[in-house]
């Protein structure tokens, strides 16, 4: 069975996303369907056609983060070590040919958010991040060409 890395802040955001679609929009949309069906004709009623077709968006949805909270392993940053990158590791990277420092947190796929300062363990950069020491350079393929960092240190 596939495990799916998320911090705890990405777990609990899943399952927050997961009761609200279940506690909130489902029976909300239950009503709208509802409520369509009482205006009559279905088959020229724009209300119903949207509210099934949101509902279908809704089931599918929840289907999917059910299926993640269950493949989910949820690693906890706090604990990590810092002497190499890791899942969760915050890691602060100079750029080589900029000169520019940048800090990362390596997270799931899920929770990856580049404005953030988060990115996935899956992306380009975070597959180059993983298991590299401060000191050590990485050279990644980016669609502009070729980036070179160096791990400054593991925060």
């Amino acid at each position: 069975m596939e495990r799916i890395p998320v911090t705890p802040e990405g777990y609990e955001a899943i399952r927050k996303e997961l009761e609200k679609l279940k506690r909130v929009e489902r029976p909300e949309n239950i009503r709208a369907i509802e409520e369509a069906r009482s205006h009559g004709d279905l088959s020229e009623n724009a209300e119903y056609a949207a509210a099934k077709d949101r509902q279908s968006f809704i089931e599918g949805r929840i289907g999917e983060l059910e299926y993640k909270l269950g493949h989910l392993q949820v690693i906890d940053p706090v604990n990590l070590p810092k002497d190499r990158v890791v899942f969760g590791s915050r890691v602060l990277l100079g750029n080589l040919e900029t000169g520019e420092d940048v800090k990362y947190q390596l997270v799931g796929p899920d929770e990856s958010d580049v404005g953030n300062g988060r990115i996935s363990v899956v992306s380009p950069l975070g597959k180059a991040m993983l298991g590299r020491k401060p000191g050590d350079e990485l050279t990644i393929e980016v669609p502009g060409g070729k980036r070179s960092y160096e791990v400054i240190e593991i925060l």
